[in-house]
């Protein structure tokens, strides 16, 4: 099915029925591609990029956290054949992930048991996401599984003082590093407020405020409006740090400024939109990035120098995706005509060379020529990301996707 187009610059696509019945198509797409992730006995397999289950036994905790929250927002809007994949996620992290030793998630499991302890932030606020998208399906394990990694993040990983996330730990919680950053308390926020909105537990929106008030109302405008990824134990910006290149590159990181901004228009609107200038600073954030990482061959470098020019040119999906539901989020709000130009610009990239319209899927990765590649990345590693930047534009609001989606489900 071809993209829908509109060229009239006074319609919004988001507005155009064959637009949103495109994205729901995509959607369902995505959805059929990963079910065969679910293998016999529960786990989940990464898939290559034909969906084949690639070989090896390892089970990432963010991979199975994340077809949760992705299977029950599909389940909410209404596809078929979700629970089963929300079921065994739920089961794995509770059977496996979980440490009935020393409490917690370990990282990574495979046949044999714990393949690596690890005990991240970055892991356990997904755990939190995993359970509060649960709860929004009706799982019956979901208010356990809250309780058990909140009160496991309250008591390891969050730092009252600061107001943000500590970040790693030994399997036996011995701190093995100063390290502190962004990415785990972004997905921190994006699981507290989830959290929220399962629960009403007012704490969750609380300490999400928290942390977006030191990235996005001091980072951020003290530095250009884009957002350092790598901080010390003080919460100095480390620029010399180099850690794992798929989770902690160097520099700063556009798609994270992307992700970082839709929450903070939901944070606003989870607190009754009080007039503190948070959209207008998630504006200048989102479009900041847009503007410096946009490739001339299209999609966005991966990461950003402290120069603010390009420093890995490397095309990733999920920063696409994400800028998709950024995007999406300005236009609901107060939509400009800038805002509907990088719309239509990045659907028309994510169709051209992103989507896998003959399987399903997105590739995650581009090289030089905007064929697919497998650099950093093996196979199609999850659906999270391009299942929300064809789930967000559907819905009117900028909090509580899950209740929309069910919503719109139930009147079609």
């Amino acid at each position: 099915m071809p993209l829908p187009r509109s060229d009239d610059p006074d319609i919004n696509w988001r507005d155009l029925p064959e637009h949103l019945a495109w994205l729901r198509a995509d959607a369902a797409r995505q959805v059929r591609f990963f079910r065969p992730s679910l293998r016999a006995g529960g786990a989940f397999a990464v898939l290559d990029l034909d969906g084949t289950p690639l070989p090896g036994g390892l089970q990432e905790l963010h991979t199975t956290t994340r077809l949760v929250h992705s299977f029950a927002l599909a389940h909410a809007a209404g596809l078929p054949d979700c629970t089963d994949m929300i079921d065994a996620g739920m089961a794995r992290l509770w059977s496996h992930h979980r440490d009935g030793r020393h409490g917690g998630y370990v990282w990574s499991t495979d046949a044999g048991g714990v393949a690596d302890g690890t005990k991240l932030a970055y892991g356990h606020v997904f755990v939190l996401l995993a359970g509060a998208s649960a709860k929004t399906a009706g799982h019956p394990d979901a208010d356990r599984l809250i309780a058990d990694v909140a009160e496991i993040i309250d008591r390891h990983f969050w730092d009252e003082p600061c107001g943000r996330l500590r970040d790693e730990y030994t399997r036996d919680w011995q701190p093995f590093s100063t390290y502190r950053g962004m990415n785990a308390n972004m997905h921190g926020v994006e699981a507290l407020l989830a959290a929220f909105e399962a629960t009403g537990e007012p704490q969750h929106l609380a300490r999400a405020g928290r942390i977006l008030d030191f990235f996005v109302g001091e980072i951020a405008p003290a530095h250009g409006w884009h957002i350092p990824e790598h901080y010390d134990a003080h919460w100095r910006v480390d620029r010399a740090y180099r850690g794992n290149p798929m989770f902690r590159p160097p520099g700063t990181t556009p798609g994270h400024s992307f992700e970082l901004g839709r929450l903070a228009l939901q944070h606003w609107d989870l607190s009754g939109r009080p007039d503190d200038g948070a959209p207008g600073r998630a504006r200048t954030m989102i479009h900041t990035a847009l503007d410096a990482a946009w490739l001339r061959e299209g999609g966005f470098a991966y990461t950003l120098g402290d120069d603010h020019r390009v420093l890995i040119r490397d095309r990733y999906w999920w920063p696409v995706a994400e800028a998709i539901g950024a995007v999406a989020a300005l236009q609901k709000l107060d939509p400009q005509e800038e805002d509907e130009a990088w719309y239509r610009r990045l659907w028309t990239f994510a169709d051209a060379s992103l989507i896998d319209h003959a399987r399903g899927g997105w590739f995650p990765e581009i090289d030089d020529r905007g064929r697919p590649a497998s650099r950093l990345f093996t196979g199609k590693p999850d659906i999270y990301h391009s299942l929300q930047a064809v789930l967000l534009p559907q819905v009117p609001g900028l909090s509580r996707l899950a209740d929309d989606l069910r919503q719109q489900a139930g009147a079609r």
